[in-house]
């Protein structure tokens, strides 16, 4: 399909020892015309450990309205029975330090795996646009060797159409000379 080291060198402006290792992938899978484009959830997904996959789910869970609204009528179910209900013998009487406690380790907990998962989303974000870039790439690539090929036959229709009207040029020269 391609010469290789022209086509390398017209359309990237460097030798193929130049290309990185993304541009010599997408070369490839356009001179085996394989696609590149991948379902970008599913290969990101496929790599992940337990713990990242845990994490993901923790900042999804933790990050939702239905969390939000759970965990307030958690806090305000634990003041009711500690103030109302339980007036004499509440287990954490107010100012509710127990609670307080509970909430300062779970906040020191669900902060790094948050964090951790927001690592997790800038790496997938990453992954995300390199897989775009090759799929631009060979877009691209793909674009201009049409460009090249449509060059190529109007260049050889031209050139017939030119030989046609030497031809019918030099016959009628011909005629007019008889």
């Amino acid at each position: 399909m391609y010469n290789l080291p022209n086509f390398v060198h017209q359309h990237f402006d460097k030798s193929a020892d130049e290309l990185g290792e993304i541009e010599k992938r997408v070369l490839k899978k356009a001179h085996e015309r394989k696609i590149v484009s991948t379902d970008i959830n599913a290969a990101f997904s496929a790599n992940a450990s337990f713990g990242e996959r845990l994490a993901d789910g923790i900042a999804r869970v933790g990050g939702s309205w239905s969390f939000i609204i759970a965990f307030l009528a958690f806090l305000v179910f634990w003041c009711a029975i500690n103030t109302i209900v339980l007036m004499t013998r509440a287990f954490d009487p107010y100012p509710f330090i127990f609670l307080n406690l509970v909430l300062s380790m779970i906040a020191a907990i669900q902060a790094p795996i948050i964090m951790m998962s927001q690592n997790r989303q800038t790496e997938r974000d990453r992954f995300e646009a390199s897989k775009d870039y090759e799929v631009n790439l060979k877009a691209e690539l793909e674009v201009l060797s049409l460009h090249q090929k449509i060059d190529l036959k109007v260049l050889t229709e031209l050139s017939a159409l030119r030989e046609e009207v030497e031809k019918l040029t030099r016959a009628m020269a011909q005629k007019d000379g008889l």
